[in-house]
């Protein structure tokens, strides 16, 4: 039975997206553990914002530097 390379790639992207969702929310599970050190349980609204906008400048970061790191690959070819 011959795959077609189609099929193929779309079996890796979807294997792809499952795991990093996978990690996504080991990630999400351990950042959210963290907070809770430092905030009180139950604190509401402003624990949320908090976790929110640290979840948004650790996105800006790791984004920015897959950019930096891809621009660099590019250039060395």
């Amino acid at each position: 039975m011959e795959v077609k390379p189609t099929y193929l790639g779309t079996m890796i992207s979807l294997a792809t997206v499952a795991f990093g969702l996978i990690a996504a929310g080991a990630w999400n599970k351990l950042i959210a553990d963290v907070i809770a050190v430092f905030l009180k349980p139950g604190s509401g609204v402003v624990a949320e914002l908090i976790y929110a906008v640290l979840v948004t400048i650790l996105a800006i970061v790791v984004v920015n530097s897959l950019g930096k790191l891809a621009e660099r690959e590019k250039a060395a070819k």
